[in-house]
């Protein structure tokens, strides 16, 4: 058989009598995780006991180390009774216990686990927190999630090296101001036991240890801090506690406006590329914003009982898994043409709609609402074979508009719709280029009003002076 045993988080008077009386008896053989931790030593010193410490030092990952740590036991217990011996409690943490258990179990051979006293008893005690009361979080500190959310309590576990130190410091450092209490907690229930009060930037190579965890409870930041202040702000504050879903729609439109003003400044090749800081720095600040309004509309209709924000962010995960087929079904989808066809087909069906054009909001601004057109009827092949043929509508709509009689409006309407057409084909968002040319067009002349009043010049001296802005523009370090 195999006795999976905890040592407890300090000394061999810490474990049950029953649990000692077992680990010492000779019919047994020992292996212990690692030898140093107090129980372990201790009980070396009293019997012959092997340890995996040499698994660690030949491995090339943890996964390894466990795997040999299973293959180890699994072998030893194929002479007779083995016990297996780790620090804390044998469920917590301790992914080799798992493996075990996995293998015996296939073997045919029966395991008793008595798990013994983990760190977290002790260190809750420490810490003064009750899980019960308002839940509690434990992290690997050797792999901390992303996102990183730090709205409960949070003991942040196995802090052995600086490596992991530095890694945990600067994780929360993103989040948290560098004053946040931490509560550092090392060989909890021995006789070196130390409990540390310090200040989150203050955490250095030295506060790591084979036996260190981290308790911290800070204010929530990030996406649940977030939404639990704006909850109270609208409990709280006059103007928010005045707005309605419609007295916030033109906020929304705004603030995705300055985003989208925000990402076209940066790069257009990023991600890839030099980053822009300074850039993201501003993409960074709208996004937030933006985000705002979307938990804001979302804590609306929470008082209304329609869903909350979570519901939301649920929707669209389940969104994304149903129309992403190819990366979580059987559906084969090599680029990314078909798998923009597989999306409509799957929207459309999930909409209950007729065509293949409904639901494109008459709202989007003209050029956008083309583009969207179009690229939807392009799935089904209604589309160009070339840009040749794009190319010859735009002239002939171009002539239509020149032509004698002509009803200007209508064709200017469908030679901006061939121009758009052309732009998708190009691969181009006519919106954004409309945008970027307004906005050279905007600085370009009042370059040439910066130079002195345009009134009452002629046209070619307007004109030389927005070729003198044009080229000042392409080389600001210029004399132009």
């Amino acid at each position: 058989m195999i006795l999976i045993c905890g040592l407890g988080p300090a000394g061999l008077d810490r474990v049950p009598a029953a649990v000692r009386e077992r680990l010492l008896d000779p019919g047994f053989a020992v292996v212990l995780r690692t030898g140093q931790h107090p129980a372990a030593a201790e009980l070396a010193g009293l019997r012959p006991a092997e340890t995996c410490d040499d698994l660690y030092e030949q491995a090339a990952d943890f996964d390894e180390v466990y795997r040999g740590i299973a293959a180890r036991v699994l072998g030893r217990a194929g002479a007779g009774p083995v016990a297996y011996a780790v620090p804390g409690s044998a469920v917590v943490g301790e992914r080799a216990v798992a493996l075990i258990r996995e293998a015996a179990a296939a073997a045919g051979i029966p395991v008793e686990v008595a798990p013994g006293e983990s760190f977290l008893d002790l260190a809750l005690d420490r810490a003064g927190v009750d899980p019960l009361e308002r839940g509690l979080q434990v992290l690997d500190g050797r792999s901390l999630p992303d996102p990183l959310l730090l709205h409960l309590p949070t003991v942040i576990a196995q802090v052995d090296t600086a490596v992991v130190l530095y890694e945990v410091r600067d994780a929360l450092l993103r989040l948290l101001p560098p004053e946040t209490a931490v509560t550092r907690l090392a060989d909890l229930g021995g006789p070196g036991e130390q409990v540390e009060h310090l200040a989150l930037t203050d955490l250095g190579a030295g506060h790591a240890g084979l036996r260190v965890s981290l308790f911290l409870d800070p204010i929530p930041p990030g996406w649940p801090g977030l939404v639990q202040i704006n909850a109270r702000l609208r409990r709280e504050c006059p103007w928010d506690r005045r707005q309605t879903h419609h007295s916030l729609a033109r906020h929304l439109i705004e603030e995705a406006y300055e985003t989208v003003a925000a990402l076209e400044a940066l790069p257009a090749e990023a991600p890839a590329g030099e980053p822009d800081y300074p850039g993201y720095v501003e993409a960074e600040e709208e996004l937030g914003d933006l985000l705002l309004q979307v938990v804001f509309h979302a804590n609306l209709a929470a008082e209304a009982g329609a869903f909350g924000v979570e519901e939301v962010a649920e929707g669209i995960r389940q969104k994304l898994v149903r129309r992403h087929p190819h990366v979580f079904g059987d559906v084969e989808a090599a680029t990314a043409e078909a798998v923009l066809a597989n999306w409509e087909q799957l929207k459309r069906a999930e909409k209950g709609r007729e065509s293949l054009l409904d639901g494109v909001p008459e709202v989007l601004p003209a050029l956008s609402r083309a583009h969207e057109l179009q690229s939807r009827a392009a799935t089904v092949g209604f589309d160009w074979p070339s840009l040749d043929g794009v190319v010859a509508k735009v002239h002939e709509e171009l002539g239509e508009v020149l032509a004698e009689g002509a009803r200007r409006a209508d064709e200017i309407g469908d030679l901006l719709f061939a121009v758009v057409n052309l732009a998708r084909h190009l691969e181009v968002d006519p919106e954004q280029a409309l945008r970027r040319a307004a906005a050279r067009f905007e600085r370009r002349f009042k370059t040439m009003e910066k130079v002195g009043s345009l009134s009452g010049l002629s046209l070619e001296e307007m004109d030389r002076r927005w070729e003198a802005a044009k080229a000042a523009e392409a080389d600001p370090g210029g004399s132009a």
